[in-house]
């Protein structure tokens, strides 16, 4: 699933394959199922205490099948998906390319670290040979 920060300075990408606002009716279902907890009768639950019951959920879960079919990346799985599990894979892609080129700041820093690689590659300018 999500993988928890552990802080605000943490620069560590994370690949997130939920969100808490979209997802959040397969989130109730999954700690219902797994947990027996109906977030909508636990008043006291803590944050730090769901975010660690939702990273624990299991692919037999709702949530976790959602997440298991937003991750795959084997291509021979991928081509056996039914019609249902493909709208839900490529919904999951488009959505992510989407955030990722709205992230200008990292989108230009990829851009000078693939300029930078091509130029170590095959030199630094048009006079070297």
């Amino acid at each position: 699933m999500m993988r928890l920060r552990l802080g605000f300075q943490n620069k560590v990408p994370t690949t997130q394959w939920y969100d808490l606002r979209e997802d959040w009716v397969l989130i109730e279902a999954s700690l219902a199922k797994q947990y027996g907890i109906r977030l909508r009768q636990e008043y006291t639950l803590p944050w730090t205490e769901f975010c660690i019951l939702v990273a624990g959920l299991m692919p037999d879960t709702p949530l976790g099948s959602i997440v298991g079919i937003r991750a795959e990346t084997d291509q021979e799985v991928i081509k056996g998906f039914s019609s249902d599990q493909s709208s839900i894979h490529n919904t999951w892609q488009k959505r992510q390319a989407i955030l990722q080129l709205e992230d200008t700041e990292k989108l230009e820093q990829d851009m000078k670290d693939l300029s930078s690689m091509f130029a170590s590659m095959f030199g630094k300018g048009g006079d070297e040979k």
